[in-house]
């Protein structure tokens, strides 16, 4: 039993769902203000996590974190679907109504959000998932769709991990959020050489071709290519493998019979009228 003990470092920890938002522009706003404003995104969270089924911070307590611009927010792991949909789009929604009630005096609100799955050692929840998460939120990739949505009226940018996005959308569990709604780029930060993953960008209501047209050129995907047709694909793999086109090609010959050359054979057909 002492040896099998001595493995127990070695074991994966248990796999969480998390989400990660951060208010824009949070430092420049006046600091008689920001109280008010970091409570009204308390009482947003609140709200929409109640909407997507999900519990509620209060009950959440060390796995509900304030960052001071923001929040991180430890689920189990069977809830990853539920933060890309329905949540993101609660969250969008209420942005958006915030802003047509919020006083003149008060900034409106937007965020950049990360969904991430990864696992975490209990009970503090401490592990790479959480550095990751909060890398996807700072990306230079998540900033951009941050302006994207603001140019086109959208209050908030969503960072989608791979393997969040493997176990949400890819699986078929958002029935509202689909593969074409979101935009697959290379999540990088300023000063992190060492990090770059694979996200999933989303702007609730902006298409990914408008969010992409925002990314530096070497962030932006390029465009699937269709697929090639059988003839294509026939003339491919004759030319890797040296052999004539699959082509059908008319030549002369003496007397009144025909030449049809099909690939590398010829073949003689009856006499051309």
């Amino acid at each position: 039993m002492a040896a099998t003990d001595g493995f127990q470092e070695f074991d994966v920890p248990p796999e969480y769902a998390l989400l990660v938002v951060d208010m824009k522009g949070y430092s420049q706003v006046p600091e008689a203000k920001m109280a008010v404003v970091r409570s009204d995104l308390d009482d947003i969270l609140a709200t929409v996590l109640t909407q997507s089924g999900l519990p509620a911070p209060r009950t959440l307590g060390d796995a509900c974190k304030d960052t001071g611009d923001g929040a991180i927010v430890v689920l189990p792991a069977k809830y990853t679907a539920r933060l890309v949909d329905p949540l993101l789009r609660h969250l969008h929604e209420a942005l958006v109504r915030y802003d047509t009630i919020r006083l003149a005096s008060a900034p409106p609100i937007y965020l950049r959000a990360s969904v991430h799955a990864g696992p975490l050692t209990p009970p503090d929840h401490r592990g790479d998932a959480i550095n990751e998460a909060c890398r996807l939120v700072e990306s230079e990739g998540a900033r951009h769709a941050m302006t994207a949505a603001s140019g086109n009226g959208a209050f908030l940018a969503a960072a989608v991990s791979d393997a969040a996005f493997r176990r949400s959308v890819r699986a078929g569990r958002t029935p509202d959020v689909s593969e074409r709604q979101l935009l697959k780029t290379a999540a990088r930060v300023p000063g992190k050489p060492g990090f770059e993953e694979t996200c999933w960008l989303l702007v609730p209501g902006v298409p990914p071709a408008v969010i992409s047209s925002y990314l530096p050129e070497a962030d932006q995907e390029p465009p699937a290519q269709p697929p090639a047709s059988p003839a294509q694909e026939d003339a491919k793999n004759r030319e890797a493998d040296g052999r004539p086109a699959n082509v059908k090609q008319k030549g002369k010959a003496s007397g009144k019979a025909r030449i049809v050359q099909v690939g590398g054979n010829y073949t003689t057909g009856g006499e051309q009228s």
